[in-house]
């Protein structure tokens, strides 16, 4: 899973976002930008309802990524 900040999103939402994420047992991955941020997550995200994850302060998109059947 991919989630994508609005533009400058403060820090206090990007906290909660990562404390969400943690509380979840969920690591993430930052990548700052100039403008936005990028959190990968990493572990069993299936549990994740990604629509309560879209309604977190800051949050622009969140884009799953699908395992393939190997």
């Amino acid at each position: 899973m991919v989630i994508i900040t609005k533009k400058h999103a403060p820090d206090e939402a990007l906290d909660a976002i990562r404390e969400y994420l943690t509380n979840h047992g969920l690591d993430i991955h930052q990548s700052t930008g100039a403008n936005r941020v990028i959190i990968g997550v990493i572990g069993d995200t299936d549990s994740l309802d990604q629509a309560e994850v879209e309604r977190l302060p800051g949050v622009s998109q969140v884009v799953r990524i699908r395992k393939s059947d190997e």
